[in-house]
């Protein structure tokens, strides 16, 4: 289970990365300019990403 969450967690990082890229004009996929939608909706992902990895660790306890 622990795998499992921690490979969702970079999958859901990657997409949130490439949403910053798309909304900072970094790359452009449709032709918009900046749009704050899709900045916002990376850095979002992003920190669900990064959670998902640090919660994924497994635990000391037996």
């Amino acid at each position: 289970m622990h795998a499992l969450l921690r490979a969702l967690g970079v999958v859901v990082l990657i997409a949130g990365l490439g949403f910053i890229g798309q909304g900072s004009r970094s790359f452009t996929y449709s032709g918009q300019g900046f749009t704050t939608r899709w900045f916002y909706y990376g850095v979002a992902m992003a920190v669900v990403g990064l959670l998902l990895i640090i919660f994924s660790r497994p635990s000391d306890e037996p």
